[in-house]
């Protein structure tokens, strides 16, 4: 039986510069142990464990989709200790990864209908993940539209931007990418996520929204959709609750009786409203 505490060792196989304040950056990974790499089945939404020996751990959220294949994609915002000697790694570097970790978006129960993917800011990763996988060819003919939403500060703060360009041109997306404020050669659309969702309306019948973002977006992206028709049971929210340990053993992520790192980090609106207020 496999220890949930010890990391599967990876090669850190690549590093891009994500934003303009160089405070992001997608680290490529591949585990070490090729059964470890097949054994390391994921869904997206979930999440890991990434270590430095001497240093620490951090939950990051997997930014790669299973279809993709065994290399791991994680976009690392540094923000402490940990991240920061992550940011502080080169290619060819080794670290732990744990995981697979938490529940991930139910993409398998939601065949046949439309989704609405809606980011803001950093927390696209996993976002990133769920939109890789749902336009994979063997995955697109099953959910009927797919519209992606997604909000930064600035255009120099947008994550991903060469896959964004493609999902844009792509005639079965309806593509909204937006910066908070107007910006020097920014000619794509400007205001805040909730305004966004409010403009393109999406149609609740027969689909799903997958949120995920800062608390505030999140706060206020709530009221457009229920404005809009959507009811609760048909939102799927991602918590960016801060997580320890990640199998629920620490405490240190628990909403009423839940933990977000094994009940969670993904929990519908209408799963939300009968938890205390702390998320």
């Amino acid at each position: 039986m496999n220890n949930p505490y010890l990391p599967y060792p990876a090669r850190l196989t690549g590093v891009r510069e994500e934003t303009e304040d160089k405070s992001i950056r997608t680290f490529r990974l591949e585990l070490l142990d090729p059964g470890q790499a097949g054994a390391f089945a994921y869904v997206p939404g979930q999440f890991a464990e990434l270590s430095l020996a001497g240093v620490g751990e951090a939950p990051i959220g997997i930014a790669s989709s299973p279809t993709e294949g065994q290399e791991l994609l994680f976009s690392v915002f540094r923000t402490g200790k940990v991240t920061e000697a992550l940011h502080a790694l080169a290619p060819g570097a080794v670290m732990g990864v744990r995981g697979p970790l938490g529940k991930g978006f139910p993409l398998g129960d939601l065949k046949g209908e439309n989704l609405v993917i809606i980011a803001g800011g950093f927390a696209v990763t996993t976002l990133r993940s769920a939109m890789v996988w749902l336009l994979d060819p063997a995955n697109r003919g099953d959910f009927g539209e797919i519209t992606f939403i997604y909000g930064a500060r600035t255009p120099g703060m947008l994550l991903y931007r060469e896959q964004l360009a493609t999902w844009a041109a792509r005639a079965d997306v309806a593509c909204h990418v937006a910066v908070d404020r107007p910006a020097p050669g920014w000619d794509g659309q400007v205001g805040f996520v909730p305004q966004i969702v409010a403009e393109a309306a999406p149609r609740p019948e027969n689909a799903a929204a997958l949120v995920c973002g800062p608390p505030a977006m999140i706060k206020y992206t709530q009221p457009v959709l229920s404005e809009l028709g959507w009811q609760d049971g048909q939102i799927f929210l991602s918590l960016e609750n801060r997580m320890k340990c990640g199998i629920g053993v620490c405490g240190r992520c628990n909403v009423g009786p839940y933990y977000v790192c094994k009940d969670g980090p993904v929990f519908t609106k209408a799963e939300l409203d009968l938890l205390p207020k702390e998320y």
